[in-house]
């Protein structure tokens, strides 16, 4: 049996998130809430980004619950669908004949230049790759996602969100998609491939930043610099981009044999700025340097599909790259296309143990 809550009520104290017994799973709004703030460009949010993406164990771990206690989600049945998450700054509830008044009004969202539907280009392109860092975010972060049904459709609710009294065109499917939603119903399909095919964005325990005895740690939190991120640099908000290398050598658990869990080693790149970053891979802490491929990128070439350590890519406003690691002398792994395109708190214990 399962037990997930949708941990809100009403009256004081009535949102409850981190405090349902160990057996319980959540939704979890800090995760929706972080995740929307730092992608729409709200600065000083690193921190609290990084603890959702890493399984938010500030909410789980005392109580004895693990990464999978936290259901991850940017939308659900009610509110914002994906597409209107970036194509409207404001609740546009007239239909349901309240005055407006309905719905919630903390959407985090943003219209990307312009309200509502648009044949602008660049704001297209634009919120194309917000969706897919959305969508990418969720896939890869510890925990379980959950996935809004139509959000993969890029289905709209043309700026209500609340529309739970209709029966219309207003939320109902639409089948007939266009070249651009049939690509972005493919890249969906492409991540949560890739998602279940790699342990180490699921993984059974919570991520530490301890050195093993070769000292090398589960997870590793990366300036663009080409350096280990500090408590300065969390603290900065001009600073709107790091990676996060994840060990596939370092995942707690066995598998259905009874072997230790094993997977590539992963670089994520998460660029929330306005403007392109460069970032200076990192090379392997246990010795030899290993070269990165890309899996896949979003509105900007980030070079040729593999690169060495210590190279320096220049990764688009606001996108999530994703590079996999493979030693000097191995051929490359194929790049599936699966992976990304293109909020302020204590970061979580793995982003605390990098303090300088």
């Amino acid at each position: 049996v399962k037990l997930i809550a949708e941990p809100w009520d009403v009256g004081p104290g009535g949102y409850q998130v981190g405090s349902f017994p160990w057996q319980w799973a959540e939704w979890n709004g800090r995760y929706r809430d972080a995740v929307r703030r730092f992608w729409r460009g709200d600065k000083g949010l690193k921190g609290e980004f990084a603890t959702r993406i890493t399984g938010s164990s500030d909410l789980y771990e005392l109580s004895g619950r693990r990464p999978f206690a936290s259901i991850n989600f940017v939308t659900a049945h009610d509110g914002f669908t994906l597409q209107d998450l970036v194509s409207y700054n404001q609740k546009h509830n007239a239909a349901n004949q309240e005055g407006n008044r309905d719905g919630s009004n903390a959407n985090y969202s943003t219209n990307c230049g312009v309200e509502g539907p648009t044949q602008d280009p660049e704001v297209i392109a634009r919120r194309e790759t917000l969706k897919r860092s959305f969508v990418t975010t969720l896939m890869l972060s510890q925990g379980v996602p959950m996935l809004l049904g139509g959000d993969e459709l890029s289905r709209t609710q043309q700026g209500n969100n609340n529309p739970y009294c209709h029966d219309s065109e207003l939320n109902w499917y639409h089948w007939d998609l266009n070249e651009r939603r049939r690509a972005f119903l493919m890249f969906v399909q492409k991540v949560i491939a890739f998602r279940k095919a790699h342990h180490n964005f699921r993984r059974r325990r919570f991520l530490t930043g301890e050195p093993d005895e070769r000292g090398v740690r589960d997870a590793l939190w990366w300036h663009p610099d080409g350096r280990e991120m500090t408590w300065e640099d969390w603290s900065r908000e001009d600073l709107q981009a790091f990676g996060l290398v994840l060990r596939g050598d370092r995942i707690e658990g066995m598998d259905r044999r009874g072997r230790p869990l094993k997977d590539d080693t992963f670089f994520l790149i998460f660029n929330g700025g306005e403007d392109p970053v460069s970032f200076h891979l990192p090379g392997d802490p246990a010795g030899t340097p290993p070269y990165w491929s890309v899996e896949s990128d979003v509105g900007a070439h980030l070079g040729t599909p593999t690169h060495a350590a210590d190279e320096v890519l220049e990764v688009p406003a606001h996108a999530v790259a994703v590079l996999r690691a493979h030693q000097s002398g191995e051929d490359p792994p194929p790049v599936d296309g699966a992976a990304a395109v293109s909020v302020r708190t204590t970061p979580s214990r793995a982003a605390a143990a990098t303090k300088a």
